[in-house]
């Protein structure tokens, strides 16, 4: 976990990013790390019961029901629902499961990484991803 090959591993072969717990709101993080990933050529699909859409994608009100696959569970939820989103990737078969910055839960890890899902905990996606850019430019 938050091994650096790990990271860009995930940022090299994620095409589609399921943002769950993603706001419509500009001035949330989940909104404004959603549409600089977006800007960066990933496809984000919104994941959250409540919206309709967000940065022009139809919402989707769990995992469960979006109807094609994705390659990475990015996580804007308290620690506590993670075991149940751990789940949910499982069940749905994406490869990667990513915990936003302050989203931590060691057993849920566990349990995502003995089947075989590659996690990054408590880290912010975009800052990895500006990190993984400089870092390909200077090679």
């Amino acid at each position: 976990m938050n091994e650096p090959e790990v990271i860009d591993e995930i940022l090299e072969k994620t095409k589609i990013i399921a943002v769950v717990g993603i706001s419509n709101k500009a001035e949330r993080p989940s909104y404004g790390v959603s549409a600089q990933m977006q800007r960066r050529g990933y496809r984000i699909i919104p994941v959250n019961p409540v919206l309709k859409d967000v940065l022009g994608e139809v919402c989707y009100p769990s995992l469960a029901e979006i109807p094609f696959p994705v390659d990475l569970v990015n996580v804007f939820r308290a620690s506590e629902f993670v075991p149940k989103i751990v789940e949910d990737t499982i069940a749905i078969g994406a490869k990667y499961l990513w915990l936003q910055e302050g989203v931590m839960h060691p057993e849920a890890i566990a349990h995502a990484e003995a089947n075989r899902i590659k996690v990054v905990a408590d880290r912010c996606i975009y800052k990895e991803h500006l990190r993984w850019t400089a870092d390909k430019r200077s090679r």
